[in-house]
Parts: structure tokens; C-alpha cells; sequence
């Protein structure tokens, strides 16, 4: 059992050499899953058999020399709004509950063409609207360093399976936070690409200018392992870039050196805990004693981004969620009476309560007489918030900050409190907007046990960059290799 401690990297060069078979691998970690995952709630469903052949067809191929794949063994579990050939994916809502997709994401044909072994779909809040995993239909996700609190969202299933040792690397999706926040609130790393640098094919629509697909994983080598492998052209997403994907481990121990970080006042202001603070001003220490140089810079129109994005996003998931109308595939209501009963008792009784919010809240940001009042106005202070981020990236070459304001909240403090939910992004939101890559590590703890997270933010396409910043920091730190007693 101690090997499901390990990295993937670690894992997979013990593969490699044959020290562990992979099969066996795979059956101590269900049996850990099916011990500890009662108590985390992090799988929606489990992918055991399929995945114990496919581990010894990998011990088959290591046996005979043959050529394997970058992700050669190694377990990893998918976020279950990203499609998956003859497994279910339901988005953890009730209308999708028996939907089984025709087809692979193309992250999951890439993770399927380097040999990874795919262990199950993770638990999130229902379509990715939620910052906490409670407003999944099925369960909600526990935070493995406390029970009671949260593990962050709409990706805490993703992250708590990480954080528990209950997978190597998972898959999670962003549309303002989604993989960064539950990773600080878990202890993981947690990276958002460049928007197009990872393919949306097969990733079930919520904000489709804001949506990323990005790796969860106990280390920054592994976030950059799994990037490689997910990133890349694909010409069914017109807005994936046709850009070359770099290795990213290349270059990623060069170092901090004469880099310059940027420091946004924006981000230190009125909601930050004393206990983030004062770890990510311990984090800006160390990378001063790395020789990197600390810069103030400003984001002035940030206090704009909570509500710019929850009319874009919102705008948009109700328009990407019209398609759920209990006519070609998911639920239907039972005993209706003709069409307009259909479609009205299906999308209420089908979709959950923040479900129903937001696309309430977007379809009148859209309607005649508000659209430029709202949906438009926005659009344009979208712009704004772009341009901030263009104007410091002439200055400096990264942005540190905190990932969220807080660590790991109680389950029930904020859910029926929507607006304190949505300011649980407020760090992590503006990276969405403009599209620019993120990564959220590991860089300390609070009084009561609860991890913290420090951000790196770099311009567009610059994940390279980023990694190598995340890695000095890690280099230097043991927070990523704490683990939490279960």
C-alpha cells in the first residue's frame, strides 16, 4: 500500500523496471478505494474490470520489450463531465443519470494511446456549476484533511482522489476555478491550460469560452507529464490551438533566477485569511532567496470579475444546456401530457437547484431589452480584465498569488449562501476570462491542519514557463508531500 503514495513518475519507472506489475498495482488500489472512498465520496463510478485487463496487457507488452506509452500503468481517474466510450457519464445529474457516450474525449484518447489506465469518474457539483461538490445529485465529496469541511469544486472529486491516495492523476475540468480551487483546498497540484490549448471534444459544455480540461496530480512533474500527453491540436475543436506542444519536463529545473514576480495588490485586499496570507508571503521569501526579483503590480479592473463572469457563464450554460430536454437522450419525466409538459417537467424535475439558477440568471442576461445592459457590458469589461493581465505580462513574467481567500470551508456553510460561494473564485476567475494558464501548489497549512495554495499565473501558451516557476518552489518546500490521515 505504500506505493499508492508515490508519484506517477515514481510509479511508473518501478512499472518500467518490473519491480511492481502493474495488475497488482491496480488491485491494491481498489482495495484501497473500496476501504477509504465510503468515507471521501470521490467516485460517482468505478472502472475495475476494464481496468485490471488493461493492466496486464501493460505487464504483457513490459514483458516482451515492446514500446509503451508516456503513461505507461498508471492509474488515473476523469472527471465525469468528460466523456468516456461505454462508461457513464452523468455530469453527477439526475438528467444524465444513465448516459453512456458513444465516444472518447480526445483527452481520453490521447490517456488511452500512452497506456494510462482509466479507474473511474469522479463526483463534482452538477454540470461544474458549484465551488464546494455539494451540488452533485449523487453525494457530496468530503476534503480528506478534515471530513466535515469541503474539498473545494467543481472538481473536489478529482482533487480528493489525488489528495487520498486514491489515484495517481485525474482529470478535471475550469471554467473559473474549478481545478485550482479544490486543489488548494486539497493539498494537490492543480493546473488550468492556456483556453485552446487542450481540445474541448468531449468535455460536456458549461461556459464554452471559458472552459478548460486540466491535469490534478501529487506533484508539479506530474501536472507536467500529463499536460503533454492532453494538450495538442484537435481539428474537432476549431478553438483548439495549432500550436506544438513542448516537453514540458525539459527545462522545468532551470530554476527562478533574475525571474520576475509579479505581485497584484487586487489580491491581497478585504477576505483574505490571515493564515493564506501569511503562507503565500512565506512562499514570496523563498523565491526571493531563489534569486527571483518580487514586483508590485496592478489588476485594476479584478473587483469587476466575479460579476462579469457569472454573466458570461451563466449566458452561456443556459444556451449550452437547452440541449437537455428529455427528447433524444437523458431523463424524461414520466406520465406527460403533450410537449410543452415534457420539456417543462423534465428540465425542472431533472435539473438541480444552482443548475436551475444559473439558467435562469443567463437566459435574462440574454433576453430582448438586457442583453447590452448586461451580456454585452460584459463582454466588454471581459476585454478590460484581458488587457490588465497584457499590460503586467510586458513587466514581469509571472503573477504569484493566493488560489482561494480561504482553506477548506464546513460542508452546509455556504450553501444556501450563494453569493459567498461565488466569491470562493474570486482569485481564480480572472484567468478564465482572459485565457491565460494558471497552477494552483501546495504552500502551506492553516492552524487547523487545512492546506493552502499558492498561484502562478503566466501569459498565454507560457506553461512551461509556469511549470518551471511551480517546480523551484517545490524543490525547495515538503508541503506536496504531506498527506492526510485517513
Amino acid at each position: 500500500m505504500k506505493l499508492l503514495s508515490f508519484t506517477a513518475l515514481q510509479i511508473k519507472r518501478k512499472i518500467l523496471s518490473r519491480e511492481v506489475l502493474t495488475a497488482d498495482l491496480i488491485k491494491n488500489l481498489f482495495e484501497r478505494i473500496y476501504k477509504v472512498d465510503p468515507v471521501i465520496q470521490s467516485f460517482l463510478t468505478l472502472n475495475e474490470d476494464d481496468a485490471i485487463n488493461k493492466a496486464e496487457e501493460i505487464d504483457k507488452k513490459i514483458a516482451n520489450n515492446e514500446n509503451v506509452g508516456l503513461l505507461a500503468g498508471i492509474p488515473i481517474a476523469i472527471k465525469d463531465n468528460i466523456c468516456t466510450k461505454d462508461l457513464t457519464t452523468t455530469c453527477a445529474s439526475k438528467i444524465l443519470r444513465s448516459f453512456t457516450p458513444p465516444y472518447n474525449a480526445f483527452v481520453i484518447k490521447r490517456l488511452l494511446e500512452e497506456d494510462s489506465i482509466i479507474i473511474g469518474k469522479t463526483n463534482l457539483d452538477e454540470f461544474a456549476m458549484g465551488s464546494s461538490t455539494e451540488n452533485s445529485s449523487y453525494k457530496i465529496t468530503r476534503n480528506p484533511y478534515n471530513l466535515n469541511c469541503v474539498p473545494g469544486g467543481s472538481s473536489g472529486g478529482s482533487t480528493a482522489a489525488v489528495s487520498a491516495d486514491l489515484a495517481f492523476m485525474a482529470l478535471g475540468s475550469e471554467t473559473g476555478g474549478s481545478i485550482r480551487q479544490p486543489a488548494a483546498l486539497c493539498g494537490v497540484v492543480g493546473l488550468k491550460p492556456t483556453y485552446g490549448r487542450v481540445s474541448r471534444y468531449g468535455l460536456v459544455a458549461f461556459g464554452s469560452s471559458l472552459d478548460q480540461i486540466g491535469p490534478v496530480t501529487k506533484d508539479v512533474s506530474d501536472a507536467a507529464l500529463l499536460l503533454r500527453v492532453i494538450a495538442g491540436r484537435d481539428k474537432r475543436d476549431s478553438t483548439c490551438a495549432d500550436i506544438a506542444v513542448p516537453d514540458y519536463l525539459k527545462d522545468i529545473d532551470d530554476g527562478v533566477k533574475d525571474i520576475k514576480i509579479g505581485i497584484p495588490a487586487e489580491y491581497f485586499g478585504e477576505g483574505l485569511e490571515d493564515d493564506v496570507r501569511a503562507a503565500v508571503d512565506n512562499s514570496l521569501k523563498i523565491y526571493e532567496k531563489l534569486g527571483a526579483k518580487i514586483v508590485d503590480v496592478s489588476l485594476p479592473h479584478t473587483e469587476y470579475a466575479v460579476a462579469v463572469y457569472y454573466i458570461v457563464a451563466n449566458a452561456e450554460a443556459s444556451s449550452n444546456l437547452s440541449r437537455f430536454d428529455g427528447v433524444r437522450y437523458g431523463f424524461r419525466a414520466n406520465d406527460i401530457k403533450g410537449i410543452d409538459e415534457m420539456y417543462c417537467r423534465s428540465r425542472s424535475e431533472g435539473f438541480g437547484k444552482e443548475v436551475k439558477r444559473r439558467i435562469m440568471l443567463g437566459n435574462y442576461a440574454l433576453s430582448s431589452g438586457y442583453y447590452d445592459a448586461y451580456y454585452l457590458k460584459a463582454s466588454k469589461v471581459r476585454n478590460l480584465i484581458k488587457k490588465d493581465f497584457d499590460a503586467v505580462f510586458e513587466k514581469v513574467d509571472c503573477i504569484v498569488c493566493p488560489t482561494s481567500p480561504v482553506p477548506a470551508f464546513k460542508i452546509g456553510d455556504r450553501f444556501e449562501k450563494p453569493l459567498e460561494m461565488y466569491l470562493s473564485d474570486i482569485y481564480t476567475i480572472p484567468a478564465n476570462l482572459s485565457g491565460i494558464p494558471g497552477i494552483s501548489i501546495p504552500c502551506g497549512f492553516s492552524k487547523e491542519g487545512l492546506p493552502i495554495g499558492l498561484q502562478i499565473l503566466t501569459n498565454r501558451f507560457e506553461e512551461a514557463k509556469m511549470l518551471q516557476i511551480a517546480y523551484a518552489f517545490e524543490r525547495e518546500t515538503d508541503f506536496h508531500m504531506k498527506k492526510p490521515k485517513l
